[in-house]
């Protein structure tokens, strides 16, 4: 086996991560090493934040890699929909909005919000099942958090502290 160009590699990767349920980076490493591709999992690793692909939740309840593209209609639609499908709960405070998902979707969902270039966001952090979002104030986040359950379609309660 020998390296591959990056390009290529990254080829192969969205091809793969299209095709088969790749559920985690050893997977992928695998299926690139069983196609003749020498590869190690931090290379994968960064080829998977270089290409914009994210875990999602599938019907089955497990998780895999898809790629996440950030132009046209159908992409659109299919980001908002990781982005609804992920949220439990949207809340802000002071100029911070933060959202709950669950467990190990934050990072979909922050991909999936990012692609929507909301006015009302300075900046996002994502961990495992917690969003963060900065804004440029409190009006701005009161704004985004209506906005963002609207685009989830859940129904949260005013926070009853304001």
């Amino acid at each position: 086996m020998k390296k591959a160009p990056k390009k290529q590699r990254q080829s192969r990767i969205l091809q793969l991560v299209g095709e088969r349920n790749i559920e985690t980076q050893s997977d992928l490493v695998d299926a690139l090493r069983t196609i003749g591709m020498d590869v190690t999992q931090a290379t994968v690793s960064r080829d998977i934040k270089e290409l914009g692909i994210v875990k999602v939740m599938t019907g089955e309840g497990t998780q895999k890699y898809v790629a996440l593209t950030h132009s046209g209609e159908a992409a659109s639609g299919r980001m908002r929909r990781v982005f609804s499908d992920a949220v439990i709960s949207i809340n802000s405070a002071d100029s911070l909005v933060v959202i709950k998902t669950l467990p190990g979707m934050a990072q979909g969902a922050a991909s999936a919000l990012d692609s929507m270039y909301l006015e009302e966001i300075l900046g996002s952090l994502a961990g495992d099942d917690t969003i963060f979002i900065a804004t440029y104030g409190e009006e701005s986040a009161v704004k985004l958090r209506k906005k963002l359950n609207e685009i989830a379609k859940i129904s949260f309660q005013e926070d009853e502290r304001r």
